[in-house]
């Protein structure tokens, strides 16, 4: 039997499983988005792939994640020495750029717990430089691979890895990357294996049910703080890119007791554009607003989804069909499920949840060839924005905000790694929405282009602002412009783009809602005048 003392031990010692895999990856991995941006996660699963630990890395990642673990279990048997991978999001991935490898651990001949590396991978093919462009289809994305033996006995399944290569546009980084997330898995093996080695595998499952078991009794305590009842909230993306405009995400949260059922009934049907989300995502994203409600030494585990029943019709753009689109779903139409649920819950614990954050992760792409070395690169960075005040205090401004957890990439290896040039990285004051508590401020970035090159911008919240709470006003939307030969052109929020160099892209990024109405001065009280003595 376990005590306090020992699951206490016991989640760290996890947890600190999945923090050294990470930083394994991000030392060793050979792109600017991994290494420098740390868009990755890593974690450790039990047998039948639920979640046991986690560590601080990508939301939108980890409670995605299982679904990848379990794909590879009822298709693959994995023994000592496999890798397999996978990115299919009709197979328990989430978009085809995040490819990740699973390994496991095995006791008696089968496996008992399992590992997972996801990364962001900068280009996996497809039509657009960097696999993030406006296609109306999943083919269009790039490849797609469902679970699949990477490494078989500790040799390397050669023709796996040669067909991913022969499908991407900078395959040296891609192995690069690929590689840096095999050395993850060994080096999580290796502690798991030394601490099965020094408690007994037995002992390390026991911990493990009685982590989840902890965390499912802190969320379902969190329900039962909710008032019992039916909470309704809704949102929209500006649109798809491909002519839907404001795509409805609708939400009925139902609240009895210990448990909460999310139904998306009533969510716009699937689009033609990349906005489409699959049920991955949705659970990863629905989940994550629900974990805001915890203390923040509750453990992550499988115990945060077990009193959380979600609904998504299939066919929606919460749920799509198979070939549609998908690549905006994990970074865009997540993040808007995440406003609509802690929307309702707004609703239900009123005084205690923030505004709307920015809601999009203003996601910038470029790939060409670079003019210094004649190879070609690929570029893919995500930009930060405001987020929501709440009745704590204002918004952050230029941070990354819910379903992203990523860096921005420092100008100096950006331009290092591309043929591209930072004019203007600031805060856009101003940005964040007026109330008694003010939203944070968005980012101002700037890129020139130094080498003729295929771009695409995929960003929200262009034409909605991210929505105020309690009295608080909206967050300034965001803003796209091209400069060209000293002209300035409006951008829409989603865009494919042929550059040239000295073009120069600017992105304005929305500021978070604010939060309750300002409080009035009393009559006859003038503010003070700010200026110098």
């Amino acid at each position: 039997m376990l005590d306090a003392v020992d699951l206490a031990l016991f989640a760290e010692w996890f947890a600190a499983v999945a923090e050294e895999m990470g930083t394994v990856l991000q030392r060793s991995s050979s792109s600017p988005n991994i290494k420098e941006r740390r868009d990755f996660s890593c974690a450790l699963f039990d047998a039948r792939g639920g979640l046991l630990a986690q560590a601080a890395h990508i939301p939108v990642h980890l409670g995605a994640m299982p679904g990848a673990v379990e794909a590879v279990a009822r298709r693959l048997r994995l023994g000592p020495g496999d890798v397999a991978i996978l990115n299919d999001p009709y197979t328990g991935g989430t978009h085809l750029p995040d490819l990740t490898l699973v390994a496991a651990l095995c006791h008696a001949g089968r496996p008992w717990f399992y590992l997972a590396s996801r990364a962001h991978h900068a280009d996996v093919g497809g039509a657009q430089p960097g696999s993030m462009g406006l296609a109306t289809d999943i083919v269009q994305e790039g490849v797609r691979i469902p679970p699949t033996l990477l490494v078989h006995g500790g040799r390397e399944v050669t023709g796996t890895l040669e067909l991913l290569l022969a499908n991407v546009r900078t395959p040296a980084e891609r192995r690069g990357d690929l590689m840096a997330q095999r050395a993850s898995l060994a080096v999580g093996l290796k502690r798991l294996e030394a601490l099965a080695r020094r408690h007994g595998p037995a002992r390390l499952v026991e911990a493990g049910r009685a982590l989840c078991a902890g965390t499912e009794r802190a969320m379902r305590a969190a329900l039962r703080a909710i008032p019992d009842g039916r909470y309704r909230a809704a949102d929209v993306l500006d649109g798809d890119g491909c002519g839907a405009r404001d795509v409805r995400i609708a939400l009925a949260l139902t609240v009895r007791g210990a448990a909460a059922r999310l139904d998306f009934s009533g969510s716009s049907p699937q689009v033609a554009g990349p906005f489409n989300a699959p049920a991955a995502v949705v659970r990863s994203a629905s989940v994550y607003a629900f974990r805001c409600l915890l203390p923040g030494d509750v453990p992550e585990n499988d115990g945060l989804f077990r009193p959380i029943a979600i609904f998504a019709p299939p066919g929606t753009v919460v749920n799509p069909r198979f070939p549609a689109a998908v690549a905006a779903g994990n970074v865009e139409t997540s993040q808007r499920i995440t406003d609509t649920v802690l929307r309702a819950l707004a609703r239900a614990l009123p005084g205690r949840v923030p505004a709307a954050s920015a809601g999009t992760m203003n996601n910038l792409t470029a790939g060409g060839a670079d003019p210094r070395t004649g190879a070609p690169f690929a570029y893919y960075e995500t930009l930060g924005g405001g987020a929501g005040a709440g009745p704590g205090g204002p918004g952050a401004s230029g941070i990354q905000v819910h379903m992203t957890n990523t860096l921005n990439t420092p100008v100096e290896a950006l331009e290092h790694a591309y043929p591209l040039r930072v004019r203007a990285y600031a805060l856009r004051r101003g940005s964040g929405g007026p109330g008694r508590h003010r939203g944070g401020d968005g980012l101002v970035r700037e890129l020139e282009v130094l080498a003729a090159c295929r771009a695409a911008i995929v960003s929200d919240r262009r034409r909605h602002g991210p929505y105020g709470l309690r009295g608080g006003a909206p967050g300034r939307p965001g803003r796209n412009r091209l400069v060209r030969g000293g002209r300035a052109y409006e951008l829409p929020g989603k865009a494919e783009l042929e550059l040239v160099p000295g073009d120069v892209l600017r992105v304005e990024s929305p500021g978070g809602g604010g939060w309750g109405r300002p409080r009035r001065r009393p009559r006859g009280v003038r503010a003070k005048r700010s200026g110098r003595a």
